[in-house]
C-alpha cells in the first residue's frame, strides 16, 4: 500500500460498495441487541453483532412494570451501542421496541430515557406489526417458504402465515419465555396449561397442519443448538436446520423434564438464557401437539431482517437470496467474477446436451456453485479445496437448506482436490447420493474449465463442452489449440468416465 495515500476509513476491498452501513437496535423483552449491516441489500451481511441480556420483561406479566435493574442494563447497552454506531459511521439507526416496553405501565418513561441513550427515534411495535416483520424475515431468508412463522421472545409469541411472499394477519400471544415463567410462578405444569389454552384459541395455527413451522428467537435457537450437539450434527449453521416434528416434540419434552444442567452441550447456551429453555420447549411442544406441523425449521432471520427486506424496492425483493449472496462473494473473492458467470452458461450447455435430468432447484444450486468456484484461490494450492469447503459450509447464506449447502461445499472442494480424495465424510452425510454424484460431475467440469481458461473470462464462451450419444466433446478454436495440453486431456478423461462417454477434443474454426 502507498503510505502517502492511505485507504480511506471505509475503503475496504473486502466490503461491497452499497453505501453506508445501517444498524438496527432491537429492544426486546429478554435482550437488547445491535446488528450493523454492510448496507441495505437482498443478501445483507452483518458487520457487527452484539447483545446484552437485560431481562426487561422479567416480572412484567405479574407486576406490570419493567424491573429497575433491567432498565439500567438496557440503558447502559443503548449508550454503548450509540458509541459503536458512531465508530462504524452508521448512516441510519433504526431502533425497535417490542412486548416489554409495549405492555409495561412504565414503558413510556423507559422509552423516553432510551431515546436519549441511543440518540435516535424508537418505533414501538404493535404485536401485529411484530408478527408482520418476523414473517417478512422468513420471506427474505428462505426460498419459497410455506408455513407459519413463530417468533418467540421474552414477552410474547408472534405467529403469522407465510406462503412464498404473501403474509396472513399475524397474532400475538403472551407466551414469551419470561412472561410464561412469571404467569406460571415457575411451575412447568402450570406453564403447560397456560400455553395449551392460549395456543388452542390461535386461529393462525389452524393452518399449520403438515406444513413447516419456522422457529424464530434466541430461546428456540438455543434449543436447536442443543439438539444439534446431541446428534453430533455435521454442520454448525443454525439457519434452515430442520427437525422432524415428532423428534422436536420428543426433544422438547426431554428439556422440560430434566435439569437444564444435565443437557448435553449446555455450555453452548448463555447462563442467562438457560432458565427460559424449559418454557420455550413447553411452547414448542404444545404447538406441535395442537397444530401438527410437518417439521420445525430454525430461522436465524426475524424482525430485523424483515425490516431490511421491507426497505428494498420491488425489483430487489424478487432477487434470489442465495444467488445474490453467491454473486457478492464471487465479486469479493474470485480472481475474475465474470469467469464465474461464464461457468454458469458453460455448464448450462453441458447439462442440456448430457440429457441428465436436472430439476429447477438443482440448476439453481449449480449456478451458485459456479459463482463460488474460485473463492479459495488465495490459499495455498494444497488447501484451496479445504478452505473453499469450510467457507461455503459455514457462510451466512440464506435461501438454501443444509443438503444444498453441502452440495455447494462438496462441488467446490472437488473442483480443487479432484475426484479421488476423501472429501469431508461428515458433510457427505448431510446430502443425498444423487447430489453427491452431481457434485462430482460439476467439480470435474470446473476442473476442465479452470486449466483451460486460468479462471479468466473470454475462453469458456469460445470452447463449448457438450455431450453426444457416446462422446464428451470439448471444442477449441484453432487459435486456442495450444491450451489443449496433457492436463486438459487428463481432466477431460476423468470427467468422461463419470458420465460414461469417450473424451474428444475437437478443433473448430
Amino acid at each position: 500500500m502507498n503510505m502517502k495515500q492511505p485507504l480511506a476509513k471505509f475503503d475496504a476491498p473486502g466490503r461491497l460498495a452499497i453505501g453506508r452501513p445501517i444498524a438496527i437496535v432491537d429492544i426486546g423483552s429478554n435482550s437488547v441487541r445491535l446488528v450493523a449491516y454492510e448496507g441495505v441489500a437482498r443478501a445483507p451481511t452483518p458487520i457487527f453483532n452484539d447483545k446484552m441480556l437485560c431481562g426487561l420483561g422479567r416480572g412484567v406479566a405479574t407486576t406490570g412494570k419493567l424491573p429497575k435493574d433491567g432498565v439500567d442494563k438496557a440503558l447502559g447497552a443503548l449508550r454503548r451501542f450509540r458509541s459503536l454506531c458512531d465508530i462504524m459511521d452508521i448512516g441510519d439507526i433504526h431502533v425497535l421496541a417490542t412486548a416489554a416496553a409495549r405492555d409495561a405501565s412504565n414503558g413510556t418513561e423507559f422509552l423516553d430515557a432510551a431515546r436519549d441513550a441511543i440518540g435516535a427515534p424508537i418505533e414501538l411495535l404493535s404485536g401485529r406489526r411484530e408478527a408482520e416483520l418476523s414473517a417478512l424475515g422468513v420471506v427474505s431468508s428462505f426460498y419459497k417458504p410455506d408455513g407459519i412463522a413463530g417468533d418467540l421472545g421474552g414477552g410474547s409469541l408472534e405467529v403469522n402465515d407465510v406462503k412464498i411472499d404473501r403474509l396472513g394477519k399475524g397474532e400475538t400471544l403472551p407466551l414469551g419465555g419470561l412472561s410464561l415463567m412469571d404467569m406460571s410462578n415457575k411451575s412447568p405444569k402450570k406453564a403447560v396449561k397456560i400455553a395449551r389454552e392460549a395456543l388452542e384459541s390461535c386461529g393462525v395455527l389452524d393452518k399449520l397442519k403438515d406444513r413447516h413451522f419456522y422457529a424464530i428467537g434466541g430461546t428456540w435457537r438455543a434449543l436447536a443448538r442443543l439438539h444439534m450437539r446431541q446428534r453430533n450434527y455435521s454442520l454448525n449453521v443454525m439457519h434452515n436446520y430442520i427437525i422432524p416434528a415428532r423428534d422436536a416434540a420428543d426433544f422438547a419434552a426431554l428439556v422440560e423434564r430434566v435439569s437444564v444442567d444435565a443437557l448435553i452441550a449446555i455450555d453452548s447456551v448463555a447462563s442467562a438464557r438457560r432458565p427460559l429453555l424449559a418454557y420455550g420447549a413447553i411452547v414448542l411442544e404444545q404447538i406441535i401437539r395442537i397444530a401438527k406441523p410437518k417439521d420445525i425449521i430454525v430461522s436465524a432471520a426475524g424482525v430485523r431482517e424483515g425490516l431490511l427486506f421491507e426497505r428494498l424496492d420491488e425489483q430487489q425483493k424478487k432477487l434470489d437470496p442465495l444467488l445474490t449472496a453467491a454473486r457478492d462473494l464471487n465479486v469479493l473473492r474470485s480472481r475474475s467474477p465474470q469467469h464465474g458467470e461464464e461457468l454458469c452458461i458453460w455448464t448450462d450447455a453441458l447439462m442440456a446436451s448430457s440429457h441428465l435430468d436436472e430439476t429447477p432447484e438443482e440448476k439453481r444450486l449449480r449456478h451458485a456453485a459456479c459463482l463460488l468456484a474460485d473463492i479459495g484461490w488465495r490459499a495455498h494450492p494444497d488447501y484451496r479445496g479445504e478452505q473453499s469447503l469450510n467457507i461455503i459450509a459455514n457462510a451466512a447464506f440464506t435461501g438454501i437448506d443444509h443438503p444444498g449447502r453441502a452440495f455447494l461445499a462438496l462441488a467446490a472442494s472437488y473442483r480443487h482436490l479432484g475426484l479421488d480424495g476423501d472429501v469431508s465424510p461428515q458433510i457427505r452425510t448431510v446430502t443425498t447420493a444423487r447430489a453427491l454424484d452431481r457434485a462430482h460431475i460439476l467439480g470435474a467440469a470446473m476442473r476442465v474449465g479452470y486449466v483451460l481458461s486460468a479462471a479468466m473470462p473470454g475462453v469458456l464462451s469460445r470452447c463449448p463442452l457438450r455431450c453426444t450419444k457416446a462422446k464428451l466433446e470439448l471444442s477449441i478454436p484453432r487459435d486456442l489449440l495450444p491450451l489443449a495440453n496433457e492436463r486438459v486431456q487428463n481432466r477431460l478423461k476423468q470427467m468422461a468416465r463419470l458420465i460414461g462417454r469417450e473424451p474428444v477434443i475437437k478443433a473448430i474454426d
